[in-house]
């Protein structure tokens, strides 16, 4: 069963279904812990790499981004739209972190990648959960002290449910 989409995924990048940037978060906070707990640090490394060329590239080439939109949102339909930039912004510090993490465990500072990996997975399977983005926040409180309140891009109308 499909749905019809308000929101082209893969066209219109100033909104974003608020249920993607949670399944990335599920996705990265689930990988972090296991990174941490078996050792395998490269896996940090590997989430990094997806951040980036998400950021970089686009959508279309996020992993994440693909199951949610492909698989996921054509089953259960599309969640409500949000502004794309806070969590933009909370992936830009998901990479430094993740990326953080993988240099401090190749130079065999195991005990910094391991907290930075946790600080991650702990923040991400919060948003996860909760629904609270700490990323997003920083961006909101960023735009505030700069003296320009965050005001969300104009959302395309979502037909009554």
């Amino acid at each position: 069963m499909t749905r019809t989409r308000t929101a082209d995924p893969w066209r219109d990048t100033d909104v974003i279904d608020s249920r993607a940037p949670r399944t990335n978060q599920a996705i990265i906070g689930l990988v972090s812990v296991l990174a941490v707990a078996t050792g395998w640090w490269w896996l940090l490394a590997v989430l990094a790499l997806q951040l980036a060329v998400g950021l970089l590239v686009g959508r279309r080439y996020c992993l994440p981004c693909l199951l949610y939109f492909e698989v996921l949102q054509p089953r259960f339909g599309e969640g409500p739209l949000e502004d794309a930039r806070p969590p933009r912004a909370a992936n830009v510090v998901g990479l430094v972190f993740l990326t953080a993490a993988s240099v401090s465990y190749a130079v065999g500072w195991n005990t910094v990648g391991a907290a930075l990996g946790l600080l991650v997975a702990a923040l991400a399977l919060l948003a996860a959960v909760t629904g609270f983005c700490t990323g997003c926040e920083a961006y909101k409180l960023g735009c505030l002290l700069r003296g320009k309140p965050f005001v969300s891009c104009p959302l395309p109308p979502q037909p009554a449910r």
